[in-house]
């Protein structure tokens, strides 16, 4: 069997392209399991699996855990809100005692960069990245460029546009990663507060100009602004954030060619894309979500078969 070059997935800068087709000839297979009356596989069933979450998610986290259990893994849910790590806990030792349970893998979400990559130094487990402050979210990128994959029939030579707030999105690193990796072209767009100064140093475009930006691409993906990474204003009120960036159906249906939209969720209907966009048919946010359950099976799968036994 193929296996990855990486042992843990912490972001998409460690994966070659290689890695990506194969995460994807993966997925194709579970996919077809997702759509079937009977959606497990016993693939996993002496694996056990933790989900660590140290910052709120639903739907990342239920989709881990949803994968997880199609693939008939055992599950560990762990919620740092309600946890010791309140009472000063730290990661090591909140690890240390998840793994003395005999976990095989960790599936984190944590506010720090880095705290993926510290752990896989640290613990004898498989790490998977489930965001790690502002700087990756592996798996979202994954299932971000599957699902142009599968809209599109490839991703080499396509033109894809990463909208707003940029400069704290791990989703939009990753995305570039991902996307150049694949052979597509990147432009960022949004107001000049919410682009990083380091950007033009990834070989990405930089638009300031939504209707420009739209003209341009084949795919464009829709960030939330995410107020609760902002601790200063970075634009003067939503109102007129969205007004400059916010996409519309009136926007969508003037260009002279059909776009395809997406938006990694949660969506703030109104802000950052309005409702009759975001439930038309150029929109493949749903699919998104459901090709997320199969990319993290298939990231869970190839990775569980790198646990020494």
């Amino acid at each position: 069997m193929d296996s990855l070059s990486a042992d843990h997935l912490i972001g998409i800068k460690d994966l070659s392209s290689k890695d990506i087709e194969l995460i994807f000839k993966t997925a194709d297979a579970f996919k077809e399991v997702i759509n079937r009356p009977i959606k497990k596989v016993p693939s996993l069933r002496d694996i056990t699996i933790a989900n660590l979450f140290f910052e709120n998610s639903t739907r990342t986290r239920l989709s881990f855990e949803l994968a997880e259990k199609r693939l008939s893994a055992d599950i560990v849910n762990f919620s740092a809100a309600s946890s010791s790590v309140k009472k000063g806990e730290t990661l090591v030792d909140t690890v240390n005692n998840i793994l003395s349970m005999k976990v095989d893998m960790v599936v984190m979400r944590h506010p720090n960069p880095g705290a993926a990559k510290f752990l896989s130094e640290r613990v004898d487990a498989r790490i998977v990245n489930a965001g790690d402050g502002t700087h990756e979210h592996p798996t979202q990128a994954l299932l971000d460029s599957y699902s142009i994959r599968e809209r599109l029939g490839s991703i080499e030579g396509k033109k894809v546009v990463i909208v707003g707030d940029i400069l704290h999105s791990r989703v939009a690193l990753s995305n570039i990663y991902a996307l150049q990796k694949q052979g597509a072209e990147v432009m960022v767009c949004g107001p000049t507060t919410l682009i990083p100064k380091y950007i033009d140093k990834l070989g990405v475009k930089v638009e300031h100009n939504l209707r420009k930006a739209l003209e341009w691409c084949d795919v464009a993906n829709m960030l939330r602004i995410q107020l609760e990474r902002q601790d200063i204003k970075y634009f003067p009120s939503l109102r007129e954030y969205s007004m400059q960036f916010g996409l519309t159906k009136e926007i969508l249906d003037s260009l002279d060619k059909k776009i395809v939209v997406m938006h990694p969720g949660p969506i703030n209907r109104g802000v950052e894309i309005t409702s009759d966009v975001a439930d038309s048919d150029q929109a493949i946010i749903l699919q998104q979500v459901e090709n997320g359950v199969a990319v993290r099976m298939a990231v869970i799968y190839l990775l569980a078969s790198k646990i020494k036994r």
